[in-house]
């Protein structure tokens, strides 16, 4: 299995979470680890989850970029380093 971490910047939303737990899911990826911080001025979260799939992680960061609470999206390690404003 290919192990990917991705940090999402995101609005604190109270659905923020259960939204990206669902897609991650929906899209066939197992977390491993999630961390989660809110910022000093409490209007985003930094969310930081490490999944693991066959599949290809395209498939999880493009659905999750588009999530509209969704402010950024990196891709810290795996198969190719990429970044979403």
């Amino acid at each position: 299995m290919n192990q990917h971490t991705l940090e999402i910047q995101t609005r604190s939303k109270p659905d923020i979470l259960e939204r990206i737990l669902r897609v991650t899911r929906h899209r066939g990826f197992q977390i491993t680890t999630m961390q989660m911080h809110e910022t000093d001025d409490h209007q985003q979260l930094k969310v930081q989850v490490t999944v693991c799939s066959e599949r290809s992680i395209s498939l999880l960061y493009n659905q999750i970029a588009k999530l509209v609470d969704v402010a950024q999206v990196n891709l810290l390690c795996g198969e190719q380093q990429q970044k979403w404003a």
